[in-house]
């Protein structure tokens, strides 16, 4: 991506060149853009192309042959006023902003909107460039900070060269333009030396100094849980904006105002969410679960968002205890409306539904309550990242790895929790030394250990397994 920004009229212009290896014999290539942005001519091998549009879809015709196994290139010029953000990161697209001292401050974010509001693409998620060059023109004593490393800067024009060397989703490519000023420093883990940049606006420098000292912590807990930090070659940063931040790969970016909590509050009503900026931790958290393990389809956006709060919870394990990480979730359990499932029909571009956050959170939790095995579970979060390093995935393929983890099969209880808002109910009663029990609310073969104490005397109701069945399943209690 190769692009000018105009933050006075609010306007890019530039090109994407596309590289592709042809996988079936067709003359046809689908490149999306989101109006106001348009299509000023594609060319490949310098000849112009024609396209039809329709909608965000350009449909290109290809001239030249296209055979199995080639690689090719198109190049797509492109210019316009993009759509600018309404509520980032939520409704977002371009950020256009000034700092306190008038400068201009601009940045994008585009999860949900989809990439295609900002750069020319085939905008979907099932699968990601291997590569990525970001060059972006800023205004002349401004700098642009994207995704990867830093190759070079270009003088003459203010051009700031990127370079991202691992697989990238196509909403984490970011763009970032302020008065920046940069520190960073070296961090020891467990690949070797990972360079941990920073880059905020120049009156914030001192407290973000202070604040950004979470930043190497956030790497240790999170390393010890999930396993390596999967952008080694990338490095990591934080990168200050004009809304709350986002999880763009190896380029965060904040916006909490230098506090801990979620701008000052604690999401749990515990006073645990006041141990940690909010930002820093759960979007940094998204390195592992959104950059390194993605979704193909948005759908299944739990699998970013239930991972990555629940990291929060994972956080506070490591530096208060086991305790203060159950009371963090079963505070945050009190936000879950359990008014419609967590994941929506698919290839629609639907994101899935908010309590993917707070639910998805605690479904993890209870799943590791299954598992009843702590040093295994962390050997499953690390499994997880490496299985699936660097790819896409579905809901179903993180549900059966975590299944395969415990004995039984645990499907049901992904079904019940996942794709349905029915929250289980245990009913049981106790008559002449008998106990008996069962799961009413339930799908069809739900099953969910429990542990229960009669008169003090634990007792474990293993592979509990009722569905809705009239009958109370008996066990003898003398």
């Amino acid at each position: 991506m190769d692009i000018s920004v105009d933050p006075e009229e609010k306007y890019i212009s530039g090109t994407n060149t596309i590289r592709y290896k042809v996988l079936n014999n067709n003359q046809v290539l689908q490149v999306d853009l989101q109006p106001p942005l348009n299509i000023d001519n594609i060319t490949q091998d310098g000849k112009t192309l024609s396209f039809e549009s329709k909608g965000n879809a350009h449909f290109v015709r290809l001239e030249k042959m296209q055979k199995e196994g080639d690689f090719n290139e198109i190049v797509v010029h492109y210019s316009g006023h993009p759509k600018e953000a309404v509520r980032a990161p939520w409704d977002g697209g371009f950020s256009w902003k000034k700092d306190e001292n008038g400068k201009h401050f601009v940045a994008t974010s585009c999860q949900g909107l989809g990439a295609s509001v900002s750069v020319a693409q085939y905008d979907h998620m099932y699968d990601e460039v291997d590569s990525m060059l970001i060059s972006v023109q800023a205004p002349k004593g401004l700098m642009n900070v994207s995704n990867g490393r830093l190759r070079k800067v270009d003088e003459n024009t203010n051009t700031y060269h990127w370079f991202v060397s691992s697989p990238i989703n196509n909403y984490g490519v970011n763009v970032n333009i302020g008065d920046y000023v940069h520190f960073g420093e070296s961090y020891k883990g467990e690949k070797g030396k990972l360079d941990m940049d920073y880059y905020v606006l120049r009156d914030n420098l001192e407290k973000a100094k202070e604040q950004f000292q979470q930043a190497p912590k956030m790497m240790e807990a999170f390393e010890h849980w999930f396993g390596p930090y999967p952008f080694y070659e990338d490095s990591f940063k934080l990168v200050e904006v004009p809304y709350l931040g986002m999880e763009h790969q190896s380029s965060v970016t904040y916006g909490n105002q230098y506090g801990n909590g979620y701008l000052g509050r604690d999401l749990s009503g515990t006073g645990w969410g006041l141990k940690f900026d909010y930002i820093i931790i759960h979007e940094a958290g998204h390195e592992w679960f959104a950059n390194n393990i993605t979704y193909k389809d948005i759908a299944d956006m739990w699998v970013h968002e239930g991972f990555t709060m629940y990291s929060e919870s994972l956080y506070i394990e490591y530096y208060y205890g086991k305790e203060a990480a159950a009371e963090y979730l079963l505070g945050i359990r009190k936000n879950i409306r359990n008014d419609r499932p967590l994941i929506d029909p698919y290839d629609v571009n639907k994101a899935g539904y908010g309590d993917m956050y707070n639910k998805g959170a605690n479904i993890l939790h209870t799943f590791r309550q299954i598992m009843d095995d702590d040093e295994k579970w962390r050997a499953t979060l690390r499994g997880l990242n490496e299985e699936f390093y660097h790819e896409t995935v579905t809901s179903k393929q993180i549900e059966n790895y975590l299944d395969d983890q415990v004995e039984g099969d645990f499907g049901t209880f992904f079904d019940q929790y996942l794709r349905t808002a029915n929250i289980p109910v245990f009913e049981y009663e106790i008559q002449d030394g008998i106990f008996k029990y069962r799961y009413t609310n339930v799908i069809d073969g739900f099953k969910m250990p429990l542990k229960i104490k009669l008169d003090g005397t634990p007792y474990g109701l293993s592979h509990l397994s009722i569905g809705n069945k009239k009958r109370l399943k008996e066990t003898i209690y003398r």
